[in-house]
């Protein structure tokens, strides 16, 4: 067997590759500081996987309700707040708890963007 092809059968790196890739992401998610916030295209570059903004937004949906990881602090390139299902109050309400201002939806991510 292919092993570039999971179990799936999907094309794609082996389950390992996966979880590391994972690991990376939510290492980087994890060490963006309060008060600050990173885009997801910033987070997938810091992780080492330039152009991979999608998944970083898919990892970051997969994640388990009470999850300690600080998702409310990943934004769009725009500074907006992602749709989640009803979740951009609750991360408005976050950031705005943090010393993030949110207007409209919106970060300036000229004042508010993470710079490791």
């Amino acid at each position: 067997m292919d092993e570039r092809r999971s179990v799936s059968g999907r094309e794609g790196p082996p389950d390992g590759e996966s979880a590391s890739r994972k690991e990376r992401i939510r290492l980087v998610v994890a060490a963006i500081p309060e008060g600050v916030v990173s885009t997801y295209g910033d987070i997938a570059a810091y992780a080492g996987l330039p152009r991979r903004a999608r998944l970083v937004g898919r990892i970051l949906a997969e994640l388990p309700t009470g999850s300690r990881l600080p998702w409310h602090r990943v934004v769009r390139a725009d500074g907006s707040i992602a749709s989640r299902g009803g979740g951009e109050d609750v991360q408005a309400r976050r950031l705005q708890a943090e010393g993030v201002m949110v207007r409209a939806g919106r970060v300036d991510l000229l004042r508010h963007r993470w710079q490791p």
